[in-house]
């Protein structure tokens, strides 16, 4: 999803964690969480949806009958230690989701993280936002798939603890997931993504 920053939803300053959740229960819009503040979300491009789909089928394929499984971006993910709640395009979740205060709504526990990039979100996505995902005890794997041309970084958690880098920009690669130990067909991925100048 895209981001409006930093424009916050509504006129009041900060709000309560329950208050928001009270909120978002009743809204019929998106909107994430931040140390008390609301920001609004918008809607995505054309070719991001269709990226965001490719994905979900592939995975959905790949995962039925496992233990892990993707969640769109419906689903909202809350990081306890900064008070963070988001919806990440797409999440895979291994085991019984966790959630907070077994609400049914806010799982705390995601494996992987995929974000689809977009001109807005980018920097955003790449940055403070890996940050804060960075304290997610349970998250191994954070993939960033560019909605403008073929470009998929894949950033992993190694066995010494560091986060290490891998890209993928042809259509012709086979992207690995090693949380999941499944492969995707980049060309798949961006399989009909249209852009536009």
């Amino acid at each position: 999803m895209e981001v409006r920053e930093p424009a916050i939803a509504y006129g009041k300053k900060k709000f309560t964690i329950e208050e928001y959740l009270a909120m978002e229960e009743a809204a019929t819009e998106k909107h994430e969480y931040y140390r008390g503040e609301v920001f609004a979300m918008s809607g995505p491009k054309i070719p991001h949806n269709t990226i965001s789909i490719n994905m979900l089928v592939e995975l959905g394929n790949k995962l039925k009958g496992k233990k892990c499984r993707p969640f769109n971006s419906d689903q909202r993910i809350h990081i306890k230690a900064k008070t963070l709640f988001t919806y990440p395009d797409i999440s895979i979740i291994c085991g019984d989701p966790e959630t907070l205060d077994n609400d049914n709504w806010n799982i705390l526990n995601p494996a992987v993280i995929i974000e689809i990039l977009s001109p807005a979100t980018k920097n955003y996505d790449r940055g403070e936002k890996f940050k804060l995902y960075r304290d997610i005890p349970t998250l191994k794997e954070y993939i960033l798939v560019d909605s403008e041309s073929i470009h998929i970084e894949i950033f992993r958690l190694n066995e010494a603890g560091h986060w290490e880098l891998e890209e993928y920009k042809s259509a012709e690669e086979m992207i690995y997931i090693k949380t999941i130990d499944e492969k995707i067909s980049v060309a798949d991925i961006y399989s009909s993504v249209q852009w536009r100048d």
